[in-house]
């Protein structure tokens, strides 16, 4: 596969490591040759990295097993995940999950990507929705600036929320940073 041909969720080998793509970019600054810039994660270590390459480039590219997972509950193992077609029940440890479980409650449906029989890898939606569980009484006459306050939610996330947002109220948080985007 050649390096402009990638896309967000293709796996790939480079230098002996299974790496998924993040996002790419196709650049083509004025004075220079056009390259792709792409947002790699390592699935063994989970690092994001970044490397530039020219689209002729070959890539190694490599067949994920997708599978629809429900999460079942967590343990001092890790977190219990049943297959939705089989019903077959795997536990995923804490270097698989990262801060996953922060983005997903109970019965909560998510794709876990395979390699060879393994889990690897949690792929999470975008955007979650979760309910706010703690947080302190909104400031009355707080609409006229952009003030924040702290919100735990019932998955264990912390993120800021703006100060209308009440306990037990429902709201969609970024996977990616964990920052509010709306009420539900």
């Amino acid at each position: 596969m050649k390096a402009g041909d990638l896309r967000p969720g293709n796996a790939i080998r480079m230098d002996g490591k299974v790496y998924v793509v993040h996002s790419t970019e196709h650049r083509t600054p004025g004075n220079l040759r056009a390259f792709v810039q792409l947002k790699i994660k390592d699935i063994v270590a989970g690092n994001l990295l970044e490397r530039r390459m020219n689209p002729a480039d070959d890539i190694e590219s490599i067949d994920l097993d997708r599978r629809t997972m429900e999460y079942l509950y967590s343990d001092t193992d890790g977190a219990t995940f049943m297959d939705t077609e089989n019903y077959d029940q795997i536990v995923l440890p804490p270097e698989v999950l990262g801060d996953a479980l922060k983005f997903l409650a109970p019965n909560a449906q998510t794709t876990v990507l395979m390699l060879e029989g393994n889990p690897v890898l949690i792929e999470l939606p975008s955007s979650v929705e979760v309910t706010v569980t703690a947080t302190p009484p909104g400031i009355k006459g707080a609409t006229a600036t952009n003030q924040l306050k702290e919100a735990e939610c019932d998955t264990g996330l912390k993120t800021r929320v703006p100060p209308f947002i009440e306990v037990g109220e429902r709201i969609k948080v970024s996977t990616a940073d964990g920052s509010y985007i709306s009420r539900v």
